[in-house]
Order: structure tokens, then C-alpha cells, then sequence
């Protein structure tokens, strides 16, 4: 077969609206299969190396409502006062969960706080990014009244921000498994992983009126095109709610 061939049969899978994910998946492992036969001198060319990949899709970040924000934030503590488990581990978990969608910092971030890169005055918070790059984010009044009742009830007073039950860092892995428990408990997707909360901060800054520049830089993204991502979410529910609320703007 020559290229124009496998080029015609990679556009009529596309026309069956086959995801560009498994068109890539079956060209690669075509491609690898001619290299294999190439290495074998069972063909004389491996022609697919001249049929190009298609792009592949951007999938839009995944992110929770404002009321599943609200339900997730208050699920430790109701969870908690029915069982025997030390109160300071449900403190820690609101905190943790309002903290990330206080300020949408990553996961890695959020474990390498310390108790004094939270500035309580100046409801900031000091975070260390990628490549060791430092960045001050604000961080709303709820955040800050739940790090503080849980300092209070965990009697943490230096060192690491959020422990384990040895009293030891939490680490990342710790926190991802704690949240996935949370978010079953508040009968929430238990795949939505702490990055999801990111991206939640993220959309509802945008939604509310927030600036592209803005936002880049309370995230930590160096470039400007990671953060614009985050446009094509709020352009798709715009164009959801002007499809259902204009009276022409379904088609005749």
C-alpha cells in the first residue's frame, strides 16, 4: 500500500468520529509492525514513516461545581463526628481541601508547605513551584480560619504544615489517597484527582471575571498558552448556555 492509501483510511476512521487517541494508537502500532518487517527485509520501505500522526486532542480539564466545593469541604468534619477518629485528622483534611481551592497550587506544592510559609496577616501564602521558583499566593479567609483550627486542634506550631498521624510530613501520595476517600464520602467522582481541584480554581477565577494574566501567574505556569486551557472551558459552557437560552439560536 502507498501512504495516500493509509492517509485515506486514517480520515475515513475520522469521519466515524473514531477518537484521535485510537487513530494514533492503530497507525503507531502499524508503523511499528512495517519497522519490524523493514528490520526482517520482508518489505523494502516502511512507508508509514511518511504518513504523519494527527494531532492529538486537547481534553478539556475536568473540575467541580461550586456547590460540589461546598459539599466537599464540609464532608470531613460531618464524616468524622461519627466515628473515633482523632478530630484533628477531619481539620487537617478541610484545611488541605480549602487550601487547594483557595489558591489552585499543585500537589507537590501544597505537601512542601511549611507552617511559616503561611502568613496569616497578610493572607498569603509562600510557594515553592517547578525549577525551585518561588511565588506568593493569596488565600481567601476561609482557607486561613481552617489551617488555623486545625494547627490548634493538631497543636502544629512549626515545621511541616500538614503531618501524618506519626506527626511526619504528608506526604503527596498520603494526600491524593486521603481525598479520594473525601470525595467518596461526599458521594463525589473518586478519580478527581487533587489537580482537579486546580483545575476548579482555575475555571471559577475565569468564570467570575478574572484575567488570563492573572491567573497564569497565581498557578506558577511560565507560559501564558498552558494557562489558556482554561479559556476553552469557560467558551464551551457559554456556548452551552447561549444554545439553551436564545430563543434563535438553534438551527431552523
Amino acid at each position: 500500500m502507498r501512504p495516500d492509501d493509509y492517509r485515506a483510511w486514517m480520515l475515513d476512521m475520522m469521519k466515524r468520529e473514531m477518537a484521535r487517541a485510537s487513530v494514533r494508537l492503530r497507525l503507531s502500532a502499524l508503523r511499528a509492525f512495517h519497522a519490524f518487517l523493514l528490520m526482517r527485509n520482508e518489505i523494502k520501505k516502511n512507508v508509514l514513516r511518511e504518513v504523519l500522526l494527527p494531532k492529538a486532542g486537547k481534553q478539556l480539564p475536568r473540575f467541580l461545581t461550586p456547590p460540589q466545593v461546598e459539599t466537599l469541604i464540609g464532608t470531613p468534619e460531618k464524616i468524622e463526628k461519627s466515628r473515633q477518629a482523632p478530630v484533628w485528622m477531619a481539620a487537617r483534611d478541610t484545611a488541605i481541601i480549602e487550601l487547594f481551592y483557595s489558591t489552585g497550587m499543585r500537589l507537590s506544592e501544597l505537601a512542601g508547605l511549611d507552617v511559616g510559609d503561611v502568613d496569616v496577616i497578610g493572607e498569603t501564602v509562600r510557594v515553592t513551584g517547578k525549577g525551585g521558583r518561588e511565588r506568593i499566593c493569596p488565600v481567601g479567609g476561609p482557607a486561613l480560619e481552617a489551617i488555623s483550627r486545625y494547627r490548634r486542634s493538631a497543636r502544629v506550631h512549626g515545621g511541616p504544615l500538614f503531618l501524618n498521624k506519626s506527626r511526619r510530613r504528608l506526604s503527596t501520595r498520603n494526600i491524593w489517597a486521603g481525598l479520594r476517600v473525601r470525595l467518596i464520602q461526599a458521594g463525589l467522582p473518586a478519580n478527581l484527582s487533587p489537580h482537579k481541584l486546580r483545575h476548579t480554581f482555575a475555571t471559577h477565577l475565569l468564570d467570575n471575571g478574572a484575567d488570563l494574566r492573572s491567573v497564569q501567574t497565581l498557578l506558577g505556569h511560565a507560559s501564558l498558552s498552558t494557562t489558556q486551557i482554561y479559556t476553552h472551558v469557560t467558551v464551551e459552557r457559554l456556548k452551552r448556555a447561549y444554545e439553551t437560552a436564545h430563543p434563535r439560536a438553534a438551527e431552523g
